[in-house]
């Protein structure tokens, strides 16, 4: 084979160049179904994939991390399909894949904002609401500091490495082409939407107990002086006594989500 040159005659492609043509096709079939597995991911992952970054920053760090991984993952990945049939099938499976990992890691991130929710109930601030592109746009003030920490903690701590790993991993329990199990990923999601409310509940019962002991002291002052407006008056102490709480407890609730979030993410697929 031959190609022209640059003094309009022609040189000879060697044999080296010829195979590297050959398999840019297949190469470039192995990049976007990587991309599809990590893309997908990448968009969900707490630290990684806050609403606060951009999309399109997004899937440039999916995209960097594809072809990252690329060398590493190819000799495993299945031939390119002669037909658009299989080859969407495919292309799917790994969107599918990729998107219920990624799932699996954001709901243990929000364990922490969602016990800020509990929280906001309990010191009486499920009043003032502020929006948050994630959660809705019934968001309290505390629920959204509790995100924003979140995501400090994934990304000061190195914990967004965990599920990268695990993403990197999955080809060896989740081959590509294999398809998502759909019985045991449905399991798997419950199974964290669980966890999300358990550890949720378990960072938010100080303040469960604590509201329920301020409103039967409430309850019996109101029976003591029934003229009083007992509830008008100690609303301010409510948020205020909350706070101090909040201020006081945030260094263990933080520690205790750590463990918590760092015990779930080693359950992720390819993780362990």
């Amino acid at each position: 084979a031959v190609r022209p040159g640059g003094g309009g005659g022609r040189r000879a492609v060697s044999p080296g160049d010829e195979a590297l043509l050959a398999a840019l096709p297949v190469l470039a079939f192995h990049a976007v179904l990587v991309f599809c597995r990590m893309g997908a991911a990448v968009m969900l992952l707490p630290g990684l994939g806050e609403m606060e970054i951009p999309p399109t920053l997004r899937l440039s760090l999916g995209l960097l991390v594809a072809l990252a991984l690329l060398p590493a993952l190819a000799p495993g990945l299945p031939p390119m399909p002669a037909e658009v049939g299989p080859l969407a099938l495919l292309v799917a499976g790994e969107l599918l894949l990729g998107l219920w990992i990624g799932l699996l890691a954001r709901f243990l991130a929000l364990a922490l904002a969602q016990a800020g929710q509990v929280i906001a109930l309990m010191i009486g601030l499920a009043s003032p609401l502020q929006g948050d592109q994630l959660q809705g746009a019934t968001v309290t003030a505390p629920a959204r500091l509790l995100g924003l920490a979140t995501a400090s903690l994934f990304l000061a701590t190195g914990l967004y490495e965990v599920p990268l790993r695990a993403l990197a991993a999955s080809y060896a329990v989740l081959p590509a082409g294999g398809g998502l199990p759909a019985g045991p990923a449905a399991e798997a999601l419950a199974g964290a939407a669980a966890a999300l409310l358990l550890v949720a509940m378990q960072l938010a019962a100080p303040f469960v107990a604590a509201a329920i002991l301020f409103n039967a002291a409430l309850g019996l002052m109101a029976r003591l002086a029934p003229q009083a407006q007992v509830f008008v008056v100690a609303a301010p102490a409510q948020i205020l006594g909350g706070f101090l709480l909040l201020m006081v407890l945030l260094p263990s609730l933080l520690a205790a989500w750590w463990r918590a979030t760092g015990e779930g993410l080693a359950r992720l697929p390819g993780a362990g």
